[in-house]
């Protein structure tokens, strides 16, 4: 019998935040599998809110125990969703991340997306769905924390040259 059957589904939903962008930032996520339920938030001193949904996805898929689990995302991230769905991430790996921001984030979170069969959801942030908005919660509260971290992987000239990029 195949095994992978007899596993359910995990519910990924995330969120992040920053306060400024760049400044503080957060991630907000919360996993959910036949009926439990994780809650996890981190903060950092300077970065951007893509940097922190990004993160908020890797997070939630480290938090993963078992290889090739079906996992569904929830985001209200089009740079996220899109980077996977629209085939970004693999021009982004194939040209070697050229000029690319948040290249140190996507090449942690690509081996970690290709362990398990990722689905990925868009969904509309501030609208009501209850587990973005915790997850938006908990990246808020994580971003306001005192003496927050810095952020190893953010670079200041990446956002101070990136007004009409996309």
């Amino acid at each position: 019998m195949d095994t992978q059957t007899q596993k359910p589904t995990i519910y990924l939903y995330t969120d992040g935040a920053a306060s400024g962008n760049p400044g503080p930032g957060g991630y907000g996520v919360v996993l959910t599998c036949a009926g439990l339920r994780k809650e996890m938030s981190g903060g950092f001193a300077l970065t951007t809110n893509n940097r922190m949904e990004l993160l908020a996805v890797i997070k939630g898929l480290e938090a993963i125990r078992w290889d090739q689990a079906r996992v569904e995302v929830w985001s209200d991230s089009t740079y996220v969703v899109k980077a996977v769905t629209e085939g970004w991430l693999d021009k982004w790996l194939a040209t070697g991340f050229k000029k690319k921001k948040n290249a140190d984030l996507w090449l942690r979170f690509n081996p970690l997306y290709r362990r398990h069969e990722v689905t990925f959801h868009w969904l509309k942030g501030h609208a009501g769905h209850p587990e973005n908005e915790r997850c938006d919660q908990l990246a808020v509260a994580a971003y306001k924390q005192p003496d927050l971290p810095p952020d190893s992987g953010y670079r200041q000239e990446e956002t101070e040259n990136s007004l009409f990029e996309q």
